[in-house]
């Protein structure tokens, strides 16, 4: 998978969740991913459609992370992943989707973004709706972890 295509993703995030939340990201290293099962509790998960590619973006984070971000993000820290948690997670994917949009569109990369689908609980899947490599990226916090998952048809 073209590295060009997945750093505007890792920047977008790291970029959000600074901003956002005060939290910092180390990212980890990459490597393929082969099944469905997430690495974390919560995920956003999106799809993305152009003229040049077809692809889909996932944010999955840890429970105490998740829990953490909303602390952070707007004053109150559920006791556990709710509707408020899995509504800011969404929100997140959406910011990072649109944020390595903007500068995927620099490049000439087009496409246009789906509304991003939350998915909760210990050892959900996330299955992305495209036929490629499929990408995971670990990150780690002082509050926990979130792992990023990119699949794109043609990269």
């Amino acid at each position: 998978m073209n590295v060009e295509f997945i750093n505007p993703f890792i920047a977008s995030l790291v970029n959000v969740l600074a901003t956002m939340a005060q939290t910092e990201l180390k990212v980890g290293k990459p490597k393929k991913k082969t099944d469905e099962m997430a690495c974390g509790d919560v995920s956003g998960l999106i799809g993305m459609v152009g003229p040049q590619i077809r692809g889909s973006f996932s944010i999955t984070f840890e429970e105490a992370l998740a829990l953490e971000i909303m602390q952070r993000m707007l004053g109150e820290k559920p006791a556990k992943i709710d509707l408020d948690v899995t509504d800011m997670v969404g929100e997140i994917t959406n910011m990072v989707t649109g944020g390595a949009k903007n500068e995927l569109a620099e490049k000439g990369y087009e496409f246009e973004m789906a509304t991003p689908m939350v998915v909760s609980g210990k050892r959900h899947t996330i299955s992305h709706k495209v036929d490629g490599p499929k990408i995971i990226l670990p990150f780690s916090s002082d509050a926990g972890s979130a792992y990023l998952e990119i699949c794109f048809d043609k990269l």
